[in-house]
């Protein structure tokens, strides 16, 4: 399998409001960017189709880093959240619902083809490639102000 490094992230500027997302895929010192946004959504919503449009861009199946700044999208699959609201019919242990079924269902589908590995870093703080995605998100949300 081929092995790829992916760096996302998502912006809002009212929540909700208008969003960007954004993505960096790396291979073999190859570079990608992604990105895009929409009038009117959420932060989760951008943070969760950065990392679907970007797993989208593999042609076959891969194993993948994925650096997010998202706790919300790094704990829900890793911790199980987004399988557990699917196996209740996207409902959460509490009985409400779960948001952005539609989502977390393509990510799940996806997840179902890579090996993906999910790591969560600091947002703002420094890192390069998360640094570069902000920007990116960032000016996609701003062409919908």
């Amino acid at each position: 399998m081929k092995q790829i490094e992916i760096y996302t992230d998502g912006s809002c500027k009212k929540n909700p409001g208008p969003g960007g997302w954004a993505a960096i895929l790396c291979y073999k010192g190859t570079e990608k960017e992604i990105c895009g946004g929409e009038p009117d959504t959420t932060n989760n919503r951008m943070e969760l189709t950065a990392v679907i449009s970007a797993l989208k861009m593999l042609k076959e199946p891969c194993e993948v880093t994925l650096t997010t700044d998202s706790k919300y999208v790094s704990d829900g699959i890793t911790l199980g959240w987004a399988q557990s609201w699917k196996e209740r019919g996207w409902k959460k242990s509490d009985k409400s619902p779960a948001l952005n079924p539609d989502l977390w269902e393509e990510l799940l589908r996806l997840c179902s083809i890579h090996k993906v590995e999910f790591v969560w870093v600091k947002g703002h703080a420094g890192h390069p490639y998360n640094e570069r995605c902000d920007a990116l998100a960032q000016g996609e949300a701003e062409k919908y102000r």
